[in-house]
């Protein structure tokens, strides 16, 4: 596998502060999207052309940056998650279009980015994004990572009944899967990481409409304005300690 130091990488080293971040920046995509499409009433098509419109402003300024800014990746990765959902919404909920056709289109979109990606430069490795067209091809795999967990997310949850809180224990349970996978039987480093990646999302998810969603529902009732709040706050925490440390280590 092709590494290179870390200081030349345009992401961030996998750590557990990445897959909080991660994680989080999931949830926020989840219920960020439902507020301004429902409680501010933006509506979908609104939503969707002003988070395209941000998304479109941070990857540019994160494409042109020359090292890895931590509050400039994790903005870019939370428009990301928001936009990710918006997609996968316009398609269930606008178009009409099954969640099992929209499970099988951004899997083989996925698979078709992942395959055009090493074929091009010769490895999946996130520590070797070091030019443009290997973040390009690593942008384009997140926002399929983004879409893809949620059509998974949602077809789970409310495709089979299964409910918020039975749902975030299997994917829960499917990472820590992955993680025994790769720590017992040595299975493919980047392999387990875009699987664990694909499926935070889905997890994410399901813990931010287990929170946010009403009781009657089959969620804690704390509120979607609510559980925003916190977990942005809490993610600019985490990316405020992390440029304190990049600092640092300069």
């Amino acid at each position: 596998m092709l590494t290179v130091p870390a200081a030349l990488s345009k992401v961030p080293e996998v750590t557990l502060f990445f897959w909080l971040i991660k994680m989080m920046s999931t949830t926020v995509g989840e219920t960020a999207a439902d507020f301004l499409n429902v409680n501010l009433g933006f509506g979908l098509s609104l939503t969707s052309l002003t988070a395209g419109c941000l998304l479109a402003v941070l990857l540019l300024a994160q494409m042109r940056a020359q090292r890895y800014i931590p509050a400039l990746y994790w903005s870019t990765v939370v428009m990301v998650s928001i936009f990710g959902t918006l997609i996968t919404d316009n398609f269930t909920d606008a178009s009409g279009i099954p969640l099992l056709f929209s499970i099988i289109m951004f899997s083989s979109a996925l698979i078709l980015t992942f395959m055009l990606w090493h074929r091009s430069e010769g490895t999946l490795s996130i520590h070797s994004i070091t030019t443009p067209a290997r973040e390009a091809f690593y942008w384009a795999a997140i926002l399929f990572t983004f879409a893809l967990g949620t059509a998974v997310g949602d077809g789970l949850a409310e495709g089979l009944n299964l409910g918020y809180l039975p749902s975030a224990l299997v994917f829960g349970g499917a990472i820590a899967l992955v993680a025994l996978v790769w720590k017992g039987l040595r299975l493919n480093t980047v392999l387990c990481f875009w699987l664990a990646y694909i499926l935070t999302r889905p997890l994410g998810a399901s813990c931010g409409d287990l929170l946010a969603q009403p009781v009657n529902n089959g969620g804690f009732g704390i509120g979607i304005v609510e559980i925003n709040l916190l977990f942005l706050a809490s993610i600019a925490a985490l990316v405020g300690y992390l440029t304190l440390a990049e600092r640092a280590a300069d």
